[in-house]
């Protein structure tokens, strides 16, 4: 007997379904298993016998209840047990012998109609998203642009004006109008052919070139110059070709700022006490730590420098169908990330919702470059046994935690609530990627322009 049943578990071990699949879009397989009759009238036997060893049925005992009582009884429970299992069974059979590397969840093709029937075998069908087959371009013939930069005093300069700017104080401004550099609050109103495209009570402003309501205006500080509170200017600047927003690319965009309140910046005295504020004794070791911290943030430029043009060549040179419905997913990511960042900027919630159908169509390109390139990186770390200890995880998080004035556990623990711990073990994966990558590279170092010289 303990043979038999030996053999029974080897036999439905290796039962192998007859599985046909077929191409059905871009990185998409259709599954069609047929479930013979045998297979389903011998899981259905099985469970009637289990069900009758085990069944409480008043008036007999248990494992001496006549089988048709039982099967009368049972029969649709029984049944829908029986689909269930054989699904799983064939589903895993079908992904597993095949080596399909899925992705998602499968759709069930008119999963309603799939029952088992009263004679004869069960057929269905389900489509899967795989993972893309595609090969890795040889790097061998890429000349990696390396930038040369040197820090200089001129550089320390700055990073010690923009230090004081950062610890500086807004002085209200009441005998003067506008100048160059002030802070501003003014009511902002923004329209295209008389219709508002953006209203923003108590904006606020530098009187610098920047971006209002994602038009670049260079000259703000000139247009601006002189207004005082109270005072409303109104003036034109041609949106880019390029607006998130389709409906006013190209089109003038008339802005009305009214001026409410003026401050100016009072750059931070470089007193002992402020020095000691700091953490220095003197101006020179404020300058080294400077001189430093510029080095290192050019080290990192550089290197994102470099797995950038990368990233592109791999975009560039590997031909990979993506997924329809993956890619779908990935756009509307980007286009709530967008939203959500339009809002950010004070767009009114009505002429966010209007512009996004102009944002998913750079989200859609957005989208399916991020996927191609995570595929891409996903099998260079695989084929290289590329990856991220918790050693390295846990020093980027430390370094994250410094900049954020965090204890890194408690930074740890909120990233692994909100889902952005793995996203950085994937970003810092991809990165030791591309760096491996780059050892294929020619490397060749170029000098960079001074500021106001032209790129040649």
């Amino acid at each position: 007997m303990a043979e038999n049943d030996s053999a029974t578990a080897v036999e439905e071990k290796t039962f192998e379904y007859n599985v046909k699949i077929e191409d059905a879009g871009p990185g998409t397989k259709r599954v069609t298993v047929d479930v013979p009759q045998d297979r389903i009238n011998e899981k259905l036997g099985e469970q009637y016998k289990e069900l009758r060893q085990h069944a409480q049925i008043p008036g007999f005992r248990a494992g001496h209840v006549p089988a048709k009582l039982i099967e009368k009884k049972f029969a649709n429970d029984v049944r829908e047990q029986v689909r269930r299992q054989l699904i799983s069974e064939s589903y895993e059979q079908a992904v597993t012998k095949n080596e399909l590397q899925v992705l998602g969840e499968p759709e069930f093709v008119d999963p309603d109609t799939i029952k088992l029937p009263d004679a004869g075998g069960m057929s269905y069908s389900f489509l899967v998203e795989i993972q893309p087959e595609f090969t890795i371009p040889n790097l061998s013939d890429l000349t990696v642009k390396k930038p040369k930069v040197d820090v200089t005093d001129k550089h320390v300069d700055q990073a010690m004006s923009n230090l004081r700017e950062q610890q500086g104080t807004l002085v209200p401004v009441e005998d003067r109008g506008v100048k160059e550099g002030d802070y501003l609050v003014a009511d902002l109103t923004a329209k295209v052919d008389g219709n508002p495209i953006a209203q923003q009570p108590d904006a606020q402003l530098v009187a610098r070139a920047g971006r209002i309501a994602g038009v670049q205006i260079d000259d703000l500080a000139d247009k601006l110059a002189g207004a005082k509170a109270d005072e409303e200017r109104t003036f034109t600047v041609k949106a880019p070709e390029d607006h998130a927003n389709e409906a006013i690319r190209g089109k003038d965009v008339e802005f009305t700022l009214k001026i409410k309140n003026i401050r100016h910046l009072e750059l931070a005295e470089l007193t002992p006490d402020f020095l000691e504020s700091l953490g220095f004794s003197n101006e020179e070791e404020l300058r080294e730590a400077l001189r430093e911290q510029l080095v290192e943030r050019i080290h990192f430029d550089v290197a994102q420098a470099q797995r950038n043009q990368v990233s592109q060549f791999l975009i560039d040179n590997t031909f990979l169908e993506l997924p329809a419905k993956l890619s779908q997913r990935q756009t509307e990511r980007i286009v709530n990330r967008r939203a959500i960042d339009l809002m950010m900027r004070g767009l009114p919630r009505d002429q966010v919702a209007a512009n996004i159908q102009a944002i998913g169509g750079g989200a859609d390109m957005e989208a399916q470059r991020e996927l191609k390139l995570f595929f891409i990186l996903q099998k260079v770390s695989t084929e290289n046994n590329i990856d991220v200890d918790e050693a390295e995880l846990n020093g980027r998080i430390a370094i994250l935690a410094a900049q954020q004035g965090q204890r890194p556990e408690k930074l740890k623990q909120t990233m692994a609530k909100d889902g952005s711990l793995s996203n950085l073990y994937v970003q810092m994966r991809e990165q030791k990627a591309l760096d491996k990558l780059l050892e294929q590279a020619k490397v060749e170092e170029v000098e960079m322009p001074e500021p106001g010289e032209e790129t040649k």
